[in-house]
């Protein structure tokens, strides 16, 4: 049995999942939107940043959802800013599908994770990973463009949502051109936690 293709981002209170320019990504208002994640003990181990770390439900939720990913996909954006950013042991530990018109060979990092360029578009990539994900899920891992278009392409079966208590002004909204005519979302779990609110939802179509 296949498993499910998902996303999980965090957004600020007015819907921006990115600054705009790529340049900006590090920078103080990324920082704010994701400062949650930065202390919990999962995401210091996964990057090898040191021991010790807070736990609890934030920290659950993220091992929750690394556990869960087979394999992931990204878009050609998101990976030329990852690829700067990255650590040497990239955090996915698992395959990743980068969408791209880019020809060229699989990139191999240590620790488990391997890019693979696929220049056939979003679907191509898609089958590729959820072969390489067996009974696992596949993760869109972003940017926000890639995302939309696998939720206008009902490719997307769930999705999570890290509300943090940032506002943005601007930037790249997650469902900026939305195709609300055909998307419709049931709510799965709320949960709160001293940092964010984690929203998750089904997707099916309207």
């Amino acid at each position: 049995m296949a498993g499910k293709v998902f996303f999980s981002v965090s957004m600020s209170l007015d819907g921006f999942i990115a600054p705009e320019s790529p340049e900006e990504l590090m920078g103080q208002q990324w920082m704010e939107l994701q400062q949650w994640i930065f202390p919990l003990r999962f995401f210091r181990e996964n990057l090898k940043l040191g021991e010790g770390g807070e736990e609890g439900r934030d920290n659950d939720i993220v091992r929750e959802t690394f556990e869960r990913t087979g394999a992931s996909v990204m878009g050609k954006r998101m990976f030329d800013a990852g690829e700067q950013m990255w650590p040497e042991e990239a955090p996915f530990r698992t395959p990743v599908f980068v969408v791209t018109h880019t020809k060229r060979d699989p990139w191999e990092r240590p620790g488990g994770t391997t890019f693979h360029f696929v220049n056939d578009g979003i679907e191509a990539a898609l089958d590729l990973a959820r072969e390489a994900a067996g009974d696992l899920d596949v993760r869109i891992a972003g940017g926000g463009a890639t995302i939309l278009e696998y939720v206008n392409a009902g490719l997307i079966d769930e999705f999570s949502i890290a509300l943090s208590p940032v506002l943005f002004g601007s930037g790249i909204r997650l469902f900026e051109d939305v195709d609300a005519a055909r998307v419709a979302l049931e709510p799965v779990r709320a949960e709160p936690s001293p940092r964010v609110t984690h929203l998750t939802y089904t997707v099916r179509e309207r």
